[in-house]
């Protein structure tokens, strides 16, 4: 048998590989929709990844295979080490920070292609007659895409790569904190805005009559498309960051798409497509659960100069409770909702909770938490935290169904939540959280609330829940006050 056989049996196999990469990926992201099997689903796109890895670098034509495997081993090993490193708090920055290289790889790829492609700095001639007598002609080694359309998709995937990343950026800088967490405004924001992304357009539409001046044409596409990921997240303040990180999650899933058609890899395109697709749509969801367009997430129209939500007059007593009350409310109720929020991350609490769960239950109490959609810095963040601490899955409940559950509630405990237990969401025409759905604590029986101080949550408002008549307040770090609490309990 020739060389040829074998190398078409070769290329069988990679394609054989490129079809399972494809089916472990769809399995892995259903998996990945309960905790129980959330373990097995993440190894199994991992895996789906790697046979993708495997088939292109054994691909028809391709070289460099020392870059390729020192390309493999630094990123092996960061991202091993990252992901060994990073607590659970700071899983919304990983997030965004590993967002923003998958737009930074689309960029890169772009560029390199450009220059690639340049020939006597001439990327593309309209005029040419090339093949089958079209202008433009075939791009013959990717599937017979035509020229022009294979070009448009280069910038278009520039100008998205550069977004995600700088985008991407930002909202990990506003997580971590060096990057001002609310919002950034200044004059004429939505005019310079929008003047970028004019600009980009017409960056694109002259880079097919420039000539020789068209590899300038993309890099000054990379540079504006860098600057707009800027601007664009700037403005959007700290409270809308989940609803960010899943928009920019699908932007750079549609990078990954727009690359698996530049190069004919049916793999990079369907995973593409789900990741852009499952992001477009958590970014829907979220804002749905938030009762606002995602026009209003992009203008940071959460945002308030001031501390109180309007000049509604409410009473501004606060009440506090002593560990010992609070575990004597808790241990004698029937039904215990704890409500986890941003501090309980922060606080690194989940343990502490789940003891607090186990102790109740020893004494007969009915346990369960309230999950609001967008409590947190990503989405499924208070999902994926109290996972971690073995919390059962079936006690979580989201909002639609705990709320019809709060006025049989004996107890509620709020830990770290903010904004999303805030009821002038439903009482406050005034307020700017005005028509976000929220958990309803304020209907039940009782509430305590851990928090270290009286400071606004990251929409920048004042919560009445904290003046409610029913609301006894537990101030402090979450994982001292219940670790306090769980002693106090176990006294009762």
């Amino acid at each position: 048998m020739d060389s040829a056989y074998w190398y078409r049996i070769l290329g069988y196999t990679m394609e054989f590989f490129y079809v399972l990469s494809v089916v472990f990926f769809i399995l892995g992201m259903k998996w990945m929709s309960h905790p129980s099997t959330a373990r097995k689903g993440n190894f199994t796109a991992a895996l789906g990844m790697c046979l993708a890895m495997v088939a292109t670098i054994f691909s028809e034509g391709m070289g460099n295979y020392g870059w390729i495997a020192s390309g493999l081993m630094v990123g092996t090993g960061v991202g091993w080490w990252l992901s060994a490193k990073v607590k659970m708090t700071e899983m919304p920055q990983m997030v965004s920070l590993l967002n923003g290289f998958g737009g930074a790889a689309a960029m890169l790829i772009v560029v390199a292609e450009a220059i690639g492609l340049a020939d006597g700095g001439v990327l593309l001639d309209l005029n040419a007659e090339r093949n089958n007598g079209m202008a433009g002609g075939y791009v013959n080694s990717i599937a017979k895409i035509p020229e022009i359309f294979y070009h448009s998709l280069l910038m278009l995937n520039l100008v998205a790569g550069a977004v995600s990343f700088t985008g991407s950026m930002i909202a990990m800088g506003k997580l971590q904190g060096f990057v001002p967490g609310g919002s950034v405004r200044w004059p004429a924001q939505r005019f310079t805005n929008n003047g970028l992304l004019l600009l980009m357009l017409l960056g694109m539409i002259v880079y097919f009559q420039s000539g020789h001046w068209q590899f300038a044409i993309i890099l000054g596409l990379c540079l504006a498309g860098l600057l707009f990921g800027v601007l664009f997240v700037m403005p959007i303040g700290g409270a809308d960051m989940p609803v960010v990180i899943s928009l920019l999650n699908s932007i750079t899933g549609l990078t990954s798409a727009l690359t698996g058609i530049i190069f004919d890899n049916q793999t990079m395109v369907m995973g593409g497509v789900l990741v852009g697709a499952s992001g477009l749509l958590l970014t829907i969801l979220m804002c749905k659960a938030m009762n606002r367009s995602l026009g209003a997430v992009l203008l940071g129209a959460f945002q308030s100069g001031g501390v109180t939500a309007s000049d509604r007059a409410i009473d501004t007593t606060i009440r506090e409770t002593s560990l010992n009350d609070a575990a004597v409310l808790m241990a004698y109720a029937r039904r215990v909702a704890i409500i986890p929020g941003y501090g309980l991350a922060v606080a690194q609490a989940q343990h502490a909770v789940h003891e607090l769960e186990l102790l109740l239950e020893s004494r007969g109490v009915e346990v369960i938490y309230g999950i609001h959609p967008v409590a947190g810095r990503m989405p499924g963040h208070m999902n994926v935290l109290l996972a971690e601490s073995d919390v059962s899955y079936d006690k979580l409940l989201e909002m639609e169904r705990i709320n019809p559950e709060f006025p049989k509630i004996d107890v509620v405990l709020v830990i770290g939540a903010n904004d999303v237990v805030n009821p002038a969401a439903e009482r406050d025409p005034a307020s700017p959280i005005y028509g976000m759905p929220i958990l309803q604590v304020d209907r039940a029986a009782a509430v305590l609330v851990v928090k270290r101080s009286m400071n606004a949550g990251y929409a920048g408002i004042e919560n009445e829940l904290f003046y409610d008549p029913k609301t006894r307040m537990l101030f402090g770090d979450a994982k001292g006050v219940l670790q306090k609490l769980n002693s106090a309990l176990k006294e009762v």
